[in-house]
């Protein structure tokens, strides 16, 4: 089985770099730790944590989404609700509403989730944003719970991963494993 160290990056898309700059460096404290470019767009990505990066694609004729509210259905086609990043403490979240707050943005109350608590607020680009700090005493990760009154079929079959539900490679599968250069291998470049 694969071994995941965590989201590479979220790729997300803004028509205002700049607001965006301003929005997760300057007022979250994210890095900005690395920028591509062409004529056509820019492709920017910041640091959350030591293993996560969240991306931006900038293109100016986007037109800004719609404002949905987290986690309530939409009519209209959906990728993802929101994106909920992890913070350390109660006090990381504190200093975020205040932050938030005083720049102007909408920031909910501070929500108890059980086993997490969160704010949720917007981006610039009207990205639905989750801040959750987990409470220490109830790890999902280390104790998984199924708590759905009615769950659906294949997560009554457990937490772990299940064998025998994909095909496995075989050795006589001719797959191409070259690397080829993509835009980024200028930031190899010294």
């Amino acid at each position: 089985m694969a071994r995941y160290n965590g989201i590479n990056h979220l790729a997300m898309i803004t028509r205002d770099m700049d607001e965006t700059i301003r929005f997760w460096r300057d007022l979250l404290g994210m890095r900005l730790v690395a920028g591509l470019g062409s004529k056509i767009y820019r492709h920017y990505f910041f640091e959350i944590s030591p293993t996560d990066l969240i991306a931006f694609f900038e293109w100016p004729g986007d037109a800004k989404v719609m404002m949905k509210d987290h986690g309530v259905p939409s009519a209209k086609p959906m990728v993802f609700d929101h994106v909920s990043i992890g913070v350390e403490c109660m006090e990381d979240i504190v200093e975020l509403k205040k932050k938030l707050t005083a720049a102007g943005f909408w920031v909910s109350e501070i929500m108890d989730h059980g086993f997490i608590h969160s704010i949720y607020s917007f981006d610039p680009n009207h990205i639905p944003l989750e801040f959750s700090c987990r409470i220490r005493e109830v790890d999902i990760r280390k104790r998984p719970q199924m708590k759905d009154p009615q769950p659906s079929a294949a997560a009554l079959e457990g937490s772990e991963p299940q064998s025998g539900q994909w095909p496995e490679p075989s050795e006589t599968d001719h797959i191409d494993l070259a690397v080829y250069p993509g835009e980024g291998t200028i930031l190899a470049e010294e």
